[in-house]
Order: structure tokens, then sequence, then C-alpha cells
């Protein structure tokens, strides 16, 4: 019988300069640009290549800019249409950080 396969999370970098969440695999660059301005993080846009769809990528990305968000007492504003939907269906997250939608 074989053994389901075990993934490994994403591992996101925070670029800070930059002002965007990365994921490096396989030679290939997913993102997500945000704007930190005052007590708020705007999410601009996630950006998966379609190498590495289908693999959680770009739901690590939100993640993690939610857990930023918590962590510094911002609020998210998501303009991203993806960071948008994700955070509506995932409360558990939201719960922690507020969400200003535009």
């Amino acid at each position: 019988m074989e053994q389901p396969e075990h993934h490994q999370p994403p591992v996101v970098e925070n670029d800070v300069a930059g002002q965007r969440l990365l994921v490096r695999e396989d030679g290939h660059v997913a993102e997500l640009d945000y704007e930190r301005r005052g007590d708020r993080l705007t999410i601009l846009h996630t950006g998966v290549p379609l190498s590495l769809e289908g693999k959680g990528i770009g739901s690590a990305l939100v993640r993690a800019a939610a857990e930023l968000a918590a962590v510094d007492g911002l609020t998210i504003v998501p303009y991203c249409p993806f960071a948008r939907r994700w955070l509506e269906g995932h409360p558990e997250v939201t719960a922690s950080v507020r969400v200003d939608h535009p």
C-alpha cells in the first residue's frame, strides 16, 4: 500500500525593502506585492507562475500576509481579487486580523 505524499508548506520570504512576499521553488518565483502605510497592509497583487499553480503557494502567500498584519497590528486591505476571495473563504485566519474591503 502506498503512503500518501507529505508536502512541506512553502517557505515564504518577506522582502521588506521590495514590499513583497516571495516563494522560490524549482527556479520560479511566486510573489505577493503589498504596500505598508501607517496601520494598513494593502495587498496589491498575487502572482504564481503556471508551473507552480495548484501547490497552495498563493494561499501560503496570503496566509503569510495575514500573519504579518496580525503580528504588527495592521489592517489588511485586499485590492488583489485572489487575496480578497481567499480571505473571505478563511474566517479562521481573518479572526485574528482586521480586514477592510476596498
